[in-house]
C-alpha cells in the first residue's frame, strides 16, 4: 500500500480518480462480486478488453470486443490479469492492473469457498421448496428473506451483459429455455438500452421469500417482449395492468377461434406477408403511416399499400375508430399464442 500511495503522490490531477479506481475494486470485494462480473466490471472501468485467467483454478474470462496490447499483472504462482489496449496505456491503467489483480486474488479464493450460485438461485425460484430452504439459499446469496427482490425472466444469450448492467449483486441460473436472475434493483438502462437480441420480463419487488411467485410474473412479463412486432424487448408485469389477466386466462385454443387472429395466419404464409406483419406492428407503434415507414427503413407509399392490403384481408380499417385498437388486439393475441407460458 505504501508504494501505491507513493504512485498516486506523483499523479497530480489524476489522483482524484485513482483513489476512485481503489474505492471502486473495494467495493467489489466487499460485496463479494463473482470472478465473471469482476472481469466485466474492470473492462467497463477501463474501456478496453480485460481478462483473468488461472489455470491451476480452470479459470479463463475475458469481456469487452475488440483488441489490443496485453498489460499484465500476476496476482498468484499460476493466476494473471491483464488490460487489452489499443494504442498507448492511460495513466491509470497501472493502478487499475494492480487493484483489478488483488480483486482477482481475493474473490477466487471466496469463489471456492462458497456453494455453486446457480443451484441456490434455482432453489430460491423452486415453489417446492421449503420456506426455511429459501431463506437459508437466499442468505447465502446475499439476500435478505424479508426485502424487496426482483426477479428476472430472460431469453436470449447474452445474459453476461444483462448481469453487468444489474452490477456484481445480482446471481442468475438457467433452469430451462428462459435464464432467471434475482437483483435488488432494475435501472433505468435495461429498459432503455437492454442487451442487443435479448427479451426480458421483470417481476414485481416482493420479498425474496416470495421469489417463487415473482418468477412466475416474470415470465408472464416475458411474453408480452419481442424483438421487432411492435412489442417492446423489456416488459415489467406491474405496469401490464389488464393484460396480465388477458394472458393467463386466454388459451391457444380461446385464441384460435378469433377470426382476426385467423386472418394474421392468413396473410401471413402469402408472398411477402412476414414483411406485411412487420409493418402492421411498427404502425400499431407509432400511430402513423411515415413513422412507421421510418421505423421499418421502407417507403410511406409501400407501408400505406402494405396496408390497404391488410385492411383488405382482415376487412376492417386500421384508420376507423377503434380500428388500430382492433389490430393492435389481434396481433397481440397471435403474439401470446406462439410465446406460451
Amino acid at each position: 500500500m505504501k508504494g501505491l500511495l507513493l504512485r498516486l503522490s506523483g499523479l497530480d490531477a489524476d489522483a482524484e480518480n485513482a483513489v476512485r479506481v481503489i474505492g471502486f475494486f473495494d467495493r467489489l470485494i466487499a460485496g463479494r462480486a463473482s470472478p465473471p462480473a469482476l472481469v466485466r466490471a474492470t473492462a467497463t472501468l477501463a474501456e478496453c478488453p480485460a481478462g483473468l485467467a488461472d489455470p491451476a483454478r480452470g479459470v479463463s474470462l475475458r469481456a469487452g470486443s475488440g483488441t489490443g496490447e496485453r498489460a499484465v499483472r500476476e496476482f498468484s504462482a499460476t493466476g494473471r490479469v491483464w488490460l487489452e489496449r489499443a494504442g498507448a496505456p492511460l495513466p491509470l491503467d497501472d493502478i487499475v492492473l494492480e487493484r483489478f489483480a488483488i480483486a482477482a486474488a481475493v474473490l477466487l479464493e471466496h469463489a471456492r469457498d462458497e456453494p455453486d450460485d446457480a443451484a441456490l438461485v434455482e432453489l430460491v425460484l423452486s415453489a417446492d421448496a421449503a420456506e426455511v430452504d429459501r431463506s437459508r439459499a437466499l442468505r447465502t446469496l446475499r439476500f435478505e428473506p424479508a426485502a424487496p427482490l426482483h426477479v428476472l425472466a430472460v431469453a436470449g444469450t447474452d445474459v453476461p451483459a444483462v448481469l453487468a448492467v444489474l452490477g456484481p449483486d445480482a446471481r442468475a441460473a438457467s433452469p430451462g429455455r428462459v435464464h432467471a436472475v434475482l437483483t435488488r434493483e432494475v435501472p433505468a438502462e435495461l429498459e432503455r438500452l437492454p442487451p442487443h437480441g435479448t427479451r426480458i420480463g421483470v417481476g414485481p419487488a416482493l420479498p425474496g421469500i416470495e421469489a417463487p411467485e415473482a418468477w412466475r410474473r416474470a415470465r408472464a412479463a416475458l411474453r408480452f417482449t419481442a424483438l421487432g412486432d411492435g412489442l417492446p424487448a423489456v416488459v415489467r408485469h406491474d405496469r401490464l395492468g389488464g393484460f396480465a389477466v388477458v394472458g393467463a386466462r386466454l388459451r391457444p385454443a380461446d385464441i384460435a377461434e378469433v377470426a382476426d387472429v385467423a386472418a394474421l395466419d392468413r396473410l401471413a404464409v402469402e408472398p411477402h406477408g412476414e414483411d406485411v406483419l412487420e409493418v402492421l406492428g411498427a404502425f400499431c407503434a407509432t400511430g402513423s403511416t411515415r413513422k412507421a415507414a421510418a421505423r421499418v427503413h421502407r417507403h410511406h407509399s409501400t407501408i400505406a399499400a402494405r396496408l390497404a392490403h391488410a385492411e383488405r384481408r382482415l376487412g376492417f380499417s386500421f384508420h376507423a375508430p377503434g380500428g388500430r385498437l382492433r389490430l393492435e388486439l389481434a396481433l397481440l393475441l397471435r403474439h401470446l399464442r406462439d410465446e406460451p407460458a
